[in-house]
């Protein structure tokens, strides 16, 4: 006899409704991060304190994920000895490596671009585990789902209006820095399956979400320190955190990574992983048009190719989830 909480989870108005927000919470991550950056006066070129911001939001969200999971399991999440090294390596990519590019390279494109640019880790992560790792078996509709993701990035790419930077290059740091972000979040999904196997998820996330952050922190000091900005740029984070706005856009985007994963986390332990992962198509959609919205880019993006992009990454996604046909 299944119980509350199971019948609850496989809801299937539940599901979607839940797995809608985390994708929506993930998307808005991406103007999220940008206005930050102008309630901070954060310039684009200072990659210090740009590094220095990740590292705060990034800590405190591993604490709530950290506390939120607590009170789920309804005991203390503590770290296990053996898995030290787990949340270590997962702290290096899916934090400090995926999170160090992603910040610098989100200053110096926009939104819209970056949410596309990131959807390819759908695809990237396919070609990790199926051919690096051997985790999964290749099908007609992966590859044929990874070729469209990639065509839909090319549109946007080449096409659209956004897709020039102030210099006058298609593709420049900032878009490079989003790839290399998205190939980092790649490998870490992998690992992150694997080590799942012997602890939870949550703790998993936690952990390395705070240790993550720390490292992000002190990566920031070290740039700073380098063009002999450290006391500037804390004044800075000190000063748009005691104003109202700084405070309610760092801790949007704590709660973005904290309920985000914590929500994800508990529709993956009551279904099975395919019925979940093919929302996240909708994570670049709410990107894109979150963007267009907050940040004010449909002014300079050519909207209908961008729309041709997302239509052809969502298609991309859901191919590369979907089973073959016999």
């Amino acid at each position: 006899m299944k119980n509350k909480e199971d019948i609850l989870w496989k809801n299937t108005a539940v599901v979607c409704i839940s797995a809608m927000l985390c994708c929506f919470l993930w998307g808005s991550a991406f103007p999220g991060i940008k206005v930050g950056y102008n309630l901070f006066d954060i310039p684009s070129d200072n990659t210090g304190l740009q590094i220095m911001f990740a590292g705060i939001r990034f800590f405190l969200a591993g604490v709530l994920v950290i506390i939120i999971g607590s009170f789920i399991y309804k005991k203390p999440l503590v770290l296990k000895k053996e898995s030290v090294k787990a949340v270590l390596h997962l702290s290096l990519l899916q934090t400090t490596g995926q999170y160090f590019f992603f910040y610098v390279g989100l200053a110096k494109t926009t939104g819209v671009k970056s949410s596309i640019i990131q959807a390819l880790n759908v695809f990237i992560a396919l070609f990790v585990a199926i051919v690096i790792y051997k985790q999964e078996k290749i099908s007609r509709n992966k590859i044929l789902g990874a070729v469209i993701g990639f065509i839909g990035v090319l549109v946007v790419e080449l096409l659209g209006g956004s897709a020039v930077n102030d210099n006058g290059n298609i593709i420049g740091v900032g878009e490079i820095c989003i790839l290399m972000s998205t190939v980092a979040y790649a490998f870490s999904s992998v690992y992150m399956k694997r080590y799942s196997k012997n602890e939870l998820p949550m703790i998993l996330s936690g952990y390395q979400f705070a240790i993550g952050g720390l490292s992000l922190f002190v990566l920031g000091l070290i740039f700073s320190s380098q063009k002999s900005n450290v006391s500037s740029d804390l004044s800075l984070l000190l000063d748009g955190i005691s104003e109202g706005k700084g405070i309610v856009i760092v801790i949007y985007l704590d709660c973005v990574s904290a309920i985000a994963y914590t929500l994800w986390g508990i529709l993956l332990k009551y279904n099975p992983v395919s019925r979940i992962s093919v929302f996240g198509f909708l994570t670049p959609i709410f990107g894109v048009l979150l963007s267009a919205i907050f940040l004010r880019e449909s002014r300079t993006m050519n909207i209908p190719a961008t729309v041709v992009a997302v239509v052809l990454v969502s298609i991309g996604t859901l191919l590369a989830q979907s089973k073959d046909r016999p």
